[in-house]
This record gives structure tokens, sequence and C-alpha cells, in this order.
């Protein structure tokens, strides 16, 4: 990025991932041999600072972590990534963890163990609120408490990007505050009803992605970004009432996990340095795209002198597309 550097804290999740390698993922009942396994640093909060930081963001990590050895691992590159950990905590609990199991095509499957990030709640947040108040930009995620989102929502003073992943009641203004709020088209849905009152047949069904954006938008969401995989991204909120669709640029996939994550960092640390939501999207889908090239979540996120994917154009969706 050519604009000086901003600031971004993220008040967020701390895991350890065990990576399993398989050819395919089990059926249900099923047992496969699989082709490799390791421990990497993990946590959607984590990941996300990280690749902040490798975007050239001055960052910081609110979280907790065991007082055990994952707690050495979990936290091993955002030291090496220069993320400031002063306000990441020990507590009496066992680090959090993510069993995730990729297949040959770079699909993965997740299953997390919450561990010591459930004590990242309103206290933790609260004794940090400082440094999230002094944030350009403050990122949060479904992954610790609710009532420690929402103090972070509070105390933020800056932008407030909220990655509602995975989906969990929240206070309506919390995620009002959002700008933007960044779900993929399932997790849309889901806050969608949360906002509509759980009332299904007033929300449209994942897969209208256009729908879903503008439906949120008519709630109060200030901006919103659907990610889309390989198709790249939905914005809604940056120009009016005009939608914009983002390609992600063509690449061969190796291992998908973390990529969403990746995608957030990046778009944290261009928001921070002054960039527009649009251009903030077209940034972090081409990170997303180098990081699904590569295996593991954090190692794969680039630094700022790795060579990106291609740049991708932005093209409008109208009001009766």
């Amino acid at each position: 990025m050519s604009r000086a550097p901003g600031t971004v804290v993220v008040v967020g999740s701390v895991n350890v991932d065990q990576v399993v390698t398989v050819a395919r993922h089990p059926r249900p009942g099923e047992t496969l041999i699989g082709t490799g396994v390791e421990q990497l640093p993990g946590g959607k909060g984590a990941n996300q600072a990280v690749a902040a930081a490798r975007r050239g963001a001055t960052t910081a990590m609110v979280g907790s972590v065991g007082r055990d050895a994952a707690a050495d691992v979990a936290t091993s590159l955002l030291a090496s990534s220069g993320v400031d950990l002063t306000h990441l905590h020990a507590v009496d609990a066992p680090t959090g963890f993510a069993a995730v199991t990729v297949d040959a095509d770079g699909e993965n499957s997740i299953v997390v163990v919450p561990g010591a990030n459930t004590a990242t709640g309103a206290a933790v947040v609260t004794a940090a609120a400082p440094v999230v108040a002094g944030a350009d930009v403050v990122v949060l995620q479904g992954e610790i408490p609710a009532d420690g989102i929402t103090a972070a929502a509070e105390a933020a003073t800056g932008r407030v990007v909220l990655n509602l992943a995975p989906v969990i009641p929240l206070p309506r203004d919390v995620v009002l505050a959002a700008d933007p709020l960044v779900v993929n088209e399932h997790e849309a849905a889901l806050v969608l009803a949360q906002l509509d009152g759980d009332d299904p047949d007033r929300s449209p069904a994942a897969g209208d992605e256009a729908d879903l954006v503008r439906s949120l938008l008519g709630h109060g969401v200030r901006s919103v970004v659907v990610t889309l995989g390989a198709r790249g991204a939905l914005v809604g909120g940056a120009h009016g009432a005009e939608l914009i669709t983002v390609p992600s640029p063509r690449v061969h996939a190796v291992d998908s996990s973390g990529a969403g994550d990746a995608f957030v960092g990046a778009l944290a640390a261009s928001l921070a340095a002054g960039a527009d939501l649009a251009e903030a999207v077209r940034h972090a889908v081409r990170v997303g795209a180098y990081a699904v090239q590569h295996v593991g979540t954090q190692p794969s996120y680039p630094t700022l002198d790795d060579t990106l994917p291609g740049a991708v154009a932005t093209a409008p969706i109208r009001g009766d597309t």
C-alpha cells in the first residue's frame, strides 16, 4: 500500500490449529488415512491480526491464551509478525484449539474448542479500552463472548470491522456499528434473521446475495461485504444504493483454511491506511487469493514484500438486477 500505515486493534480468538491433510473428507462413520498433520497458530482473531500486520498496519491483539505449551505455538507468528501482545492475557484454561481437515481440492472442515477464548469477555476488553479507543480500525469476530464484542464496539472511536463468524446473538446496536459487516452468504442470512427478529419469512435465503446485502443495509447496517470464496466479494454501502462486485483473481487453490481471515485482516489494514471500502476490498480479495495458494492459515499470509495475484476490476449491480 502506498499510504502511510494506520493502527488496527483485533479483539478476538487465539488458537492452535491441528491441520490434517486427506485425499477427501470422510463420510459419517468412516475412517480415512491422512497424509500429513501439523500444529500451527490459528484462531480467527489471531489470523486477522497477523494478516493486518503483514500488510503493513501497526497492529495490537486483545485476547486470551492458556498457561500451557500450546500458547507458545498459538502466539508464535503474532510475535514474529510484530503484533503488540501487551493485551493478550494468560488464564487458567487450555489455549483454544481447532481441528482442521483439508482435502486434495483445498477445501476444509473445522471444529473449534474455544478454551481460553471464553475469558475474553467484557472485563478483559474493558481493561484494554484505551488501546481499542486509539485504533483507526477495530476488528471483531464471533469466537469470543458476546459481552466482549459489545465492550469492544462501545470502546471503539475508529471504524469497526465486524466479521460475525460464527454468527452469535449480539445487541442490535453492535451489529449496526459495523462499517463494514463482513460475512459470507450463509452468515449474512443468519444475521439478517437476527435483525428481522428471527422471522425466516422476512429474510432472503442464502444464495440471493444482492438481496441479502440490500436488506442488511435497509436495517441500518452502515456497509456490508459478503465474501463469495473464489468468486470474490459483494460490497454494499460504499457508493450509496449501488452494489459492487469485486471478482477474485483466478488461482490454483491448495488450502482455503484462513483465507477469509486473510481477507479481513488485509481489508482492515487498507481501511486503516485511508483506503475507501471498494479499494480496500479490491486489495483484500488479492490477499485472500494469495493465501489459498499456500498451506496453513497464518503462514500463508503475504507480507508487503510478496507479489499478489493480478489486480481486479469492480462492477456495479443495479437495483433492478
